[in-house]
């Protein structure tokens, strides 16, 4: 798979740290990938530090100014009408720039409100075809040495069948592209692996998921557990926004609990901190493993742009793991990957169910 370059839009002020998170991760994307570009959206005061940045490091850095911030606590309908120079939505628009100037960016990164980027995403990018509402997918380590798929993560709460149905086939096609997997396997989330479980929408996206597995769109394996996306079960796991999320902070409080944990039971006695030392190698490793910041970085899945979600209490370490993702995603042209993906998968047969699609408001 051939990599490129790419344009990476920034949003600075998102996030609760802002820019003293996202200066720090873009200056280190810079250094780590030679031929990445940033576009860096935020306030006049934020986009002055770059001025102390080495000087080869400039030449590959566009700075756009943006006078409004979009906060944690805004609702989307401000998001949307009310603060159109907000530094969230000016970042967006930077994928729709006009390509013949070379202002262009290849993917957006932002840690602002959820609900706020999905939605100024979805109203400036548009859906692809076939695609009713766009899907939150970040990776979960497993103990397989891998990673595991999960979405949607948030984005959408309730889902209906068809939905869970599309976000296996972005996921699918998400996995095909950047770990160039085939047919990757997918699970649905559910209470049980029995097909007799789960609620009423849950049953019905099964039987869909089922036919897609028979029509060949996807490698669907039946109903998983939560304990099954860190068995590494399936390689892609399926979800309401509402379980999704859920599990995700779930396993974010256990490891940074385990890692509390450790701490405290190795400083107890001599002993223990001898034990701890023997350990350390072992211990390094699984914080290492287990550490939530090394996974920043979602996916915006079944939007014409390629959009990536920080976690909204990111360090700069976090940041930079989120921008290198993005960046990588970019390189190696997921956005049409997954295009071509999706638009072989409804080309073969009747087209896929269409859920009902929420009306947004105008802009």
């Amino acid at each position: 798979m051939c990599a490129r370059g790419a344009t990476v839009a920034v949003d600075l002020m998102s996030g609760d740290a802002g820019a003293q998170a996202a200066l720090p991760a873009c200056l280190a994307l810079l250094q780590a990938r030679p031929l990445s570009r940033v576009v860096l959206v935020g306030t006049t005061d934020a986009l002055r530090a770059t001025e102390a940045w080495p000087a080869e490091v400039q030449t590959r850095v566009r700075c756009v100014t943006a006078t409004e911030v979009v906060t944690m606590d805004d609702s989307i309908e401000v998001a949307l009408r009310r603060k159109k120079n907000a530094s969230l939505r000016v970042a967006i628009e930077q994928l729709k720039a006009d390509p013949a100037s070379g202002t262009m960016a290849d993917v957006c990164v932002s840690a602002g409100n959820t609900g706020a980027l999905m939605a100024v995403a979805r109203y400036v990018l548009k859906t692809m075809p076939g695609i009713d509402r766009p899907a939150i997918a970040t990776v979960m380590p497993n103990d397989r040495n891998g990673d595991t798929t999960v979405l949607d993560l948030g984005a959408n709460v309730d889902c209906t069948p068809e939905h869970l149905l599309q976000f296996a086939l972005m996921g699918s096609a998400l996995v095909t592209a950047v770990d160039d997997i085939p047919a990757p396997s997918v699970g649905l989330l559910n209470i049980g692996e029995e097909m007799i479980k789960g609620s009423d929408t849950i049953k019905r996206a099964g039987e869909l998921l089922r036919e897609a597995g028979e029509r060949g769109w996807i490698h669907f394996i039946g109903n998983v557990e939560g304990n099954d996306i860190f068995k590494g079960t399936a390689r892609v796991v399926v979800c309401d926004g509402f379980v999704g999320n859920v599990a995700l902070k779930a396993s974010e409080g256990l490891a940074r609990m385990i890692s509390a944990m450790l701490r405290e039971e190795f400083s107890r006695s001599p002993l223990t901190k001898l034990a701890a030392l023997a350990a350390m190698p072992v211990l390094n490793r699984f914080r290492q493993r287990v550490d939530p910041r090394r996974y920043n970085g979602a996916a915006l899945l079944g939007l014409r742009g390629l959009v990536f979600k920080s976690h909204g209490s990111a360090d700069a370490f976090a940041f930079e793991n989120a921008l290198l993702r993005a960046h990588d995603a970019a390189s190696h042209q997921l956005l049409d990957r997954i295009q071509a993906c999706i638009h072989d998968s409804l080309a073969p047969a009747a087209p896929i169910p269409a859920g009902p699609d929420s009306v947004m408001p105008a802009a």
